[in-house]
């Protein structure tokens, strides 16, 4: 990001000026979070002065801590503060609906052709630089979050958690806002309270969420009602409704929650076919939570009966909904708090406790994928209290090795963009293809 802004904010733009904004964003918000995040900074602060910089950053911290993808959120939250909740569901309706077309396409191309010579090598690069990618990600978010030493031990004990003992995430996430919330407790000094803003109307804030809530749960009851419990698109609808409760951290954390419940427990991907969802994520625009709607349309295209490609439109549909409106309850029931937030320090000592327990979860996925990107054969077992996950060390992919530290030495050394990386990475994999 740029230096601080010191310039006062400009007046709102109209509301048709905004939306042309919000599409160039949608269209152009390639990157991940990070880039996205950064993208909006020099619009919406430094070019535009739609937002001054204690307001941008203020609502970045609360869109950070919230469950979802933080930087589609971002977006609802300042199209929210220039022109209420039209221009918040303008902003982050643009901000997904691009991405979300390409990657529907690009979702139907790899059902019909994904098991092609071609595209099973390309894929091997990209595989070989997400996992590159998600280091890279998982050292700056480090950087980013943990500021000191109780928060670093946080960070582990949350990776050890999941990763060796399955401890489910939501309680995880409980354990380290309780710590977060004791440590704030007993740290606060009269210095550290301000005064709050003005308080908000609760029966303002009870109607939002009673509205957001028949918006998100309707449609999905209707669903379950339409084709049954045990249907795969019922089983879609409960598990990223759930998933958007309680996956804090954005992208990242809901792969580390959602990629073996969907590998191993439903057992509607493999971890190679999750990885290659991260990728197509990784090169279109839009939030990478659009992960989701590659896993929800090949679960509903396998497993829906009927016509696959109906049942996979619904199937990416259904995920679609799940995930996405509950961002906007977030925001809409939430943005009126922010302010009122940032001045209660022991709330903010939880939050803070949340991300670094969310660093851990992160270095989890990290661990995960890169077992099953360099490792052919990978096995799960349980020693008491224990889960492990043991590669076969006889069955190292050279290939996927050696593109992985290519990819590594390309995002640390060279400084390249993620599209680059991807690319070159892809190509390469194809190249090989053709040449062993």
């Amino acid at each position: 990001m740029t230096e601080m802004s010191t310039e006062a904010a400009a007046p709102n733009p109209s509301f048709g000026e905004a939306l042309a904004v919000w599409a160039k964003i949608g269209v152009t918000s390639f990157g991940g979070p990070a880039g996205q995040i950064a993208m909006m900074h020099r619009i919406l602060v430094d070019e535009k002065r739609w937002l001054d910089e204690r307001t941008y950053l203020t609502a970045l911290s609360f869109c950070t801590l919230l469950p979802g993808p933080e930087a589609m959120q971002l977006a609802t939250y300042a199209g929210w503060r220039l022109h209420g909740t039209a221009g918040g569901l303008a902003a982050g309706l643009l901000f997904v609906v691009p991405g979300a077309l390409v990657i529907l396409a690009l979702s139907v191309l790899y059902a019909f052709y994904g098991a092609q010579p071609v595209v099973a090598a390309l894929f091997v690069g990209v595989k070989a630089a997400v996992l590159a990618i998600v280091v890279e990600a998982l050292l700056r978010i480090s950087k980013r979050s943990l500021k000191d030493q109780t928060e670093w031990l946080i960070a582990a004990a949350a990776f050890a958690a999941i990763f060796v003992f399955k401890v489910p995430f939501p309680v995880i996430v409980l354990a380290a806002g309780a710590i977060g919330f004791w440590r704030g407790t007993s740290r606060v000094t009269a210095s550290d309270t301000s005064p709050a803003p003005a308080a908000i109307p609760l029966s303002r804030t009870l109607t939002t969420i009673a509205l957001w809530l028949a918006i998100w749960i309707l449609p999905l009851l209707a669903i379950g009602w339409a084709f049954g419990p045990d249907h795969v698109l019922s089983k879609l609808a409960w598990f990223f409704s759930k998933l958007a409760v309680v996956t804090f951290g954005g992208a990242y954390a809901v792969l580390a929650y959602m990629a073996q419940d969907v590998v191993e427990q439903f057992h509607w991907l493999s971890a190679g076919e999750m990885l290659d969802g991260l990728g197509l994520a990784e090169t279109t625009p839009g939030p990478l939570i659009l992960v989701t709607e590659f896993v929800g349309f090949l679960a509903a295209y396998r497993n829906g009966g009927g016509t696959p490609l109906v049942m996979g439109v619904l199937g990416a549909v259904v995920t679609l909904w799940a995930t996405f409106a509950p961002c906007f309850l977030w925001i809409f029931a939430g943005a009126p708090y922010v302010a009122r937030i940032a001045a209660m320090p022991r709330l903010k000592s939880a939050l803070s406790a949340i991300t670094a327990a969310v660093v851990g979860v992160i270095l989890n996925l990290t661990v995960w994928f890169a077992l099953h990107v360099i490792f052919k054969s990978v096995t799960e077992r349980d020693a008491g209290i224990l889960h492990l996950t043991v590669p076969q060390l006889g069955s190292v992919d050279v290939t996927a090795l050696g593109l992985a530290a290519f990819a590594a030495w390309l995002l640390f050394r060279m400084h390249a963009g993620i599209m680059t990386v991807l690319g070159v990475c892809g190509a390469i994999g194809i190249l090989l293809n053709r040449l062993l």
